[in-house]
């Protein structure tokens, strides 16, 4: 079965050292960028038919890796490794000894078939074959070669070096260890692989294709100024002024005759793209006024068609809703994925819209089961069997994973959904990719509440539903730190029943850098469960000082370390299975607290920290430490948290913090 975390699933191979791109064109030099940005020893060929599309590849990426310099997400060694390891070549026999090749040529079949004849006659048996297709179906261009089940589609997203998703097609004939091999070593690299099923356009371009072609069939009623000035309260920029970013009319006529060809004359592309090169368009974020009449019929279209072909896609099992969502947001720039906004607009709207739409496009796809039908999944958490026990990885990689309301709801549905499942021993609970378990909680919601005692003590309340759940259960929770853990992400793995981490990964708690203290029980918890390491404790929550992994582990806050992913599993397993039956929430009963050691004035105004916030926290660290029952000892740290934010320290702080 499946691994719905990819990091689960390395099946068996090891990291490649010798990858190829085929195509120096439009994307296969982001992709080349990637690649040796991000696989460090890799050696990487780019290779092409004409010699000046390479060269000006070499003088794109030489521009990605200054721009990596300047902006300082590239050091010096990583800077020439990448120019050092990239090789430009005309010779299909730099292919010989590559343990992946990934075509990246233009969307013609009958090129790409003879490109992977070429691929097949010269490279190993055990090398994986995928290409860049937005729209070709896997069957149509592997089937015929000796070795169709180590080659798949993997679709980048432009651009392919910053944007996070992949569309990897999971067809009839691939072998399934190669599928989840190639999504692990993605996710290994800081991409989102998302698996789609082998039809044309696959899942995202579906949404994409239709969503401009829809605005092409709109003009007329419209102009596209108008149409992007409407689109722009649904995506950060309008279809038209995306398709002169990317040159895309072509694309659209293409893909859309591929789908009439294959689905029916209602996906017809619109005329319009085959006679006009380029569109006179807003810029995002200046939309102009459009007559509420126009905007009326310009909004109930193209929602029409994102409702169309999102139940579509669902009804037809090409993706998985969460994918789908989260696909949309951040492969193609939609302000929410289309589910979230169909339960926003609620039943009766999204029925009237799509019955007004297919009365103009007939022939569309309307929804297979009522839309309700349509809800009831896990947004943020994906839910893995590792054995006996239940990992859930929390999956929001656009924002590090960060906590909210939504992903502490559903870490709490899926643990009382299973706690008393006699077949379950215990969960584990991570954090997507390779970066953070969780970056803390979500900041957004702080700014609207400053100042408001009430409230704060509220949020607090509620936000720790979960973790006073965790302290309360029989059954082990042992947190699996991927990467860095912060604030309430830290907070969370606090009250897990144990803890595991990658070497590399780091403990902090930075809320004192935006002006306010820990709210969910990070003054009262680790005092409790690890009272030896109280000054360390001091320095964190004062100081925002950053704990190493290593380092935790010597302190006792940290159980066992590993030092790759799939150690990291392992071992998070083996401690459940160690906690089973010995269960301990934090202790009741008031604990010793070292005195607070003055902290140099140099940090206080290097991290621009407040002296009435510090003093705040080390207030409420002693009168929550001096309480006989945890509960009390919590409530003291959520007035804390509301106290700090009343402060002009925290409006100040978060107020940054949200603007940037």
């Amino acid at each position: 079965m499946r691994h719905k975390n990819p990091m689960l699933s390395s099946a068996g191979r090891s990291t490649p050292s010798r990858v190829a791109v085929i195509g120096a064109g439009t994307i296969g030099p982001d992709i080349a960028y990637y690649l040796t940005s991000s696989l460090p020893d890799v050696e990487l060929s780019l290779v092409d038919i004409a010699q000046e599309r390479l060269d000006a590849a070499l003088r794109r990426i030489e521009g990605y890796v200054e721009k990596g310099l300047a902006k300082k997400k590239l050091t010096t060694d990583q800077a020439d490794r990448v120019m050092a390891h990239l090789s430009p070549t005309l010779e299909y026999d730099s292919l010989a000894k590559c343990e992946w090749v990934i075509e990246a040529a233009t969307e013609n079949l009958a090129l790409k078939r003879e490109i992977f004849n070429r691929v097949e006659a010269t490279v190993g048996d055990d090398a994986i074959i995928t290409s860049n297709t937005s729209s070709l179906p896997a069957s149509w261009m592997f089937s015929d070669l000796r070795h169709p089940h180590r080659a798949t589609v993997t679709h980048f997203f432009a651009p392919a070096f910053q944007n996070p998703i992949v569309e990897v097609v999971d067809w009839e004939r691939a072998d399934p260890e190669v599928v989840d091999h190639v999504r692990w070593l993605l996710a290994a690299t800081g991409k989102v692989p998302l698996v789609t099923s082998d039809v044309p356009c696959f899942m995202l371009d579906r949404i994409f294709d239709n969503w401009c072609n829809e605005a092409g069939h709109l003009l007329g009623e419209a102009t596209a100024a108008e149409i992007d000035s409407v689109a722009e309260a649904f995506v950060h920029a309008g279809p038209f002024f995306v398709l002169n970013l990317a040159n895309g009319n072509p694309i659209i006529v293409e893909a859309n005759t591929l789908q009439m060809n294959e689905e029916g004359l209602h996906y017809r592309p619109a005329p319009v793209f085959s006679s006009v090169n380029s569109w006179s368009t807003i810029t995002p974020g200046q939309p102009e006024e459009v007559d509420p009449a126009i905007a009326s019929q310009v909004r109930d279209r193209m929602l029409g068609i994102l409702f169309s072909q999102s139940v579509d896609i669902l009804d037809r099992g090409i993706g998985d809703p969460a994918d789908l969502e989260l696909g949309c947001e951040l492969a193609l720039g939609f302000k929410k994925g289309p589910l979230r906004l169909m339960a926003q607009l609620g039943e009766p709207e999204v029925t009237r819209i799509l019955g007004s739409f297919v009365e103009k496009r007939r022939g569309m796809p309307l929804p297979a089961r009522p839309l309700k039908g349509y809800r009831g999944f896990l947004r943020h958490v994906l839910v893995d069997d590792f054995e006996e026990v239940k990992v859930l990885t929390i999956r929001r990689p656009g924002a590090l994973n960060a906590l909210d309301d939504e992903v502490n709801d559903e870490l709490l549905q899926v643990i009382q959904g299973y706690e008393n499942d006699p077949a379950v021993g215990g969960f584990v609970i991570t954090g997507y990719g390779n970066r953070a378990f969780s970056a803390g909680a979500d900041i957004g919601r702080f700014a609207g509440m400053l100042g408001d005692t009430a409230a704060c003590i509220q949020y607090a309340r509620d936000c720790s539903r979960l973790l006073l759940h965790l302290d309360s259960m029989a059954k082990p929770v042992v947190a699996a730190l991927n990467g860095m853990a912060l604030g309430g992400g830290l907070e969370l793995a606090f009250r897990c029943h144990g803890i595991v981490a990658l070497e590399q990964a780091w403990l902090q708690l930075p809320e004192v850098t935006l002006g306010i203290a820990p709210g969910i029980g990070a003054l009262v918890v680790p005092y409790r469960r690890w009272p030896e390491a109280a000054p360390i404790f001091h320095d964190m929550l004062r100081g925002a000082a950053q704990l190493g992994a290593i380092k935790a582990k010597q302190l006792g806050i940290i159980d066992a370390l590993a030092s790759d992913p799939a150690t990291l599993m392992t071992r998070a397993v083996t401690r459940v299975r160690e906690l089973s039956g010995r269960v301990e929430a934090p202790p009741d009963g008031p604990v010793s607290i070292p005195p607070f050691d003055d902290l140099p004035s140099a940090a206080l105004e290097e991290k621009n920290l407040s002296a009435e916030v510090i003093e705040i926290i080390e207030r409420a660290i002693t009168s929550a430490a001096s309480v006989p029952r945890l509960r009390e000892a919590l409530e003291i740290g959520y007035a804390a948290f509301a106290d700090t934010a009343g402060t002009e320290a925290a409006r100040r702080g978060i107020t940054a913090f949200t603007s940037r």
